[in-house]
């Protein structure tokens, strides 16, 4: 007995130290029946909330740049919700960047080329001959010099992935200042929905700043297949052209004959080039008299400066920019800055059909920054028209709470009115583009009344920052009496803290804590099971050693 005493002791402590929710349910019925049910273990301890320090919802207007404004003559509408468009920047795309006092083009961080206006060719008022030049930057990209990203532009808290954008052409850096890797402020994601007028005549130049050839292609929008001097005119490189080389750059022409919301986008490396962000709505407006037409609208949201075709049957126009980007993608661009290794990771080893969509924005942003500058605000008995592109490589279903539209258009071609129907979602695949005419005529079909509506892709994923809820693509539809008058939606429900932190999208805080700490917090650690299994582990281990011992001596 006295040479087994101690394999019986460590056996009998571990058996006393194994879990009971170890055991098969056979033997545990079984020992409940000899020795009786044990008694109510309560669960371990909910964990205490951390101390967050969440974002400002809504960042204040120090410069007035919300204000509806009147700028060397051309009129600007107000902007309601919290972030606003530099209103400078929008008068300079109206007169052309030529046309402007000195004080205006100073003002909008625009280069004096960036948007030139000519001569009224058919003599109704409006310039006719239009010059845009767009550059390529990088966002969120890799430095030899600094660990952290640069030209940092965030689509949610916390969330940076990497991104290209066409971009208008700006006086000095891309970042805030020499201290700041922060973009400034008009550099950013979507790229600037162009709008132009049928029958002007468009130079569109694309002055390459980047380290990668690009194109651009003009989607939908009516252009020949080859310029005026012969040069290729398409954007396609197996077709129509060579790409324009890094620090190069190429004009492409068009005379637009018919109106309608287009695409542009880049045509080298499309599945890469294009899910990177370099796309953009492009609408060609009807032809009007005194047509004078805000040419870049810069993040896409509210025209505010529309055309006169939209004065005439609508009382704003909002530009709607969907997409969505995959992570395993956008990072590659943040492990290396040599070209020669990016372009082999981008383009060879990385393998599109693998691909997963993580980030879906509307107009830039996700959720909670979607409510910053994308929402639509109007009033009873307003009509509102919305031009939307899914630039995304997914189809999004768009539903809008407590409305119903019309689709009046579909890839910029008017649909026949005996085809008109309200509805509240509407499917757009890739690249696709629809005009909706939103009504806020309280009737029950057109509108349920006065609120904070949510309109969101109503697949399960877009609604989300990689798989945290809620994020995505949602936003609102806001009525003016239920926004603050700082731009913010006056909301009711549950405290919106959380969202504006890093470490809710890190899944670093429970979804509901924020007001059900006790019950639905995070569950702290089974001290008692840690005790079982480490007594557990050391009986195991004295077996090991015991036995081994008892060999040893053999």
């Amino acid at each position: 007995m006295r040479k087994h005493g101690p394999w019986l002791l460590i056996v009998v402590i571990a058996l006393l130290a194994w879990p009971p929710q170890f055991y098969p349910e056979s033997v545990r019925l079984t020992l409940t029946s000899w020795f009786g049910a044990d008694s109510y273990r309560p669960l371990p301890a909910t964990k205490p909330a951390a101390q967050l320090s969440p974002e400002v919802y809504c960042p204040p207007d120090p410069s007035g740049w919300r204000d509806a404004q009147l700028i060397d003559g051309v009129e600007i509408a107000e902007s309601k919700p919290c972030v606003a468009d530099n209103p400078y920047t929008v008068a300079a795309f109206v007169k052309g960047t030529n046309n402007v006092s000195e004080a205006t083009l100073l003002a909008s961080g625009l280069t004096a080329d960036a948007v030139e206006k000519g001569r009224d060719l058919d003599g109704d008022g409006d310039p006719d001959e239009i010059h845009i030049r767009l550059e390529v930057a990088e966002l969120n990209g890799s430095s030899p010099i600094d660990k952290s990203k640069v030209t940092r532009y965030a689509i949610a808290p916390g969330i940076e992935p990497g991104m290209w954008v066409f971009t208008p052409k700006f006086v000095g850096m891309a970042v805030e200042n020499f201290e700041s890797q922060q973009a400034r402020f008009s550099l950013r994601l979507p790229s600037p929905a162009i709008r132009v007028e049928q029958g002007d005549v468009v130079t569109v130049t694309l002055e390459n700043s980047h380290y990668m050839p690009h194109t651009l292609h003009l989607h939908g929008a009516d252009h020949g297949f080859v310029t005026a001097s012969g040069q290729g005119n398409d954007g396609v490189p197996t077709t129509s052209e060579m790409p324009v080389m890094p620090g190069n750059a190429r004009s492409y022409e068009l005379t637009p004959r018919v109106a309608g919301t287009m695409y542009y986008h880049c045509h080298v490396q499309a599945h890469v080039h294009v899910m990177m962000g370099l796309q953009g709505l492009f609408v060609v407006e009807e032809n009007r008299p005194n047509n004078w037409l805000q040419t870049m609208n810069i993040g896409a949201g509210l025209v505010r400066a529309p055309s006169q075709a939209t004065r005439e049957k609508f009382s704003q126009e909002y530009d709607l920019h969907y997409m969505d980007l995959d992570q395993q993608l956008s990072e590659r661009i943040q492990h290396d800055n040599d070209p020669r290794l990016v372009t082999q990771s981008m383009h060879r080893d990385y393998d599109i059909t693998d691909a997963t969509t993580d980030y879906f924005t509307l107009n830039g942003r996700s959720f909670p920054y979607t409510f910053r500058e994308s929402l639509i605000v109007a009033d009873t008995d307003e009509t509102v028209r919305l031009r939307v592109v899914n630039g995304g490589a997914k189809g999004i279903a768009l539903h809008t709470h407590g409305h119903k539209f019309m689709v009046t258009h579909r890839d910029g071609v008017p649909l026949p009115e005996q085809s008109l129907a309200l509805q509240d979602v509407v499917w757009l695949a890739t690249a696709q583009r629809v005009d909706l005419a939103l009504s806020f005529v309280n009737d029950g079909l057109h509108a349920y009344g006065r609120g904070i509506w949510p309109f969101h892709d109503h697949q399960n994923n877009g609604v989300t920052n990689d798989g945290i809820g809620p994020g995505g693509n949602i936003s609102a539809i806001v009525y003016e009496d239920y926004l603050r008058a700082d731009g913010w939606p006056k909301t009711q429900g549950v405290s919106w803290d959380n969202y504006f932190t890093a470490e809710y999208y890190r899944r670093e805080v429970p979804v509901w804590s924020s007001y059900a700490p006790g019950l639905l917090g995070e569950a702290g650690k089974d001290w008692r099971l840690f005790v079982r299994l480490l007594i557990l582990a050391l009986c195991s281990g004295a077996l090991l050693a015991v036995a081994f011992g008892a060999l040893r001596r053999r």
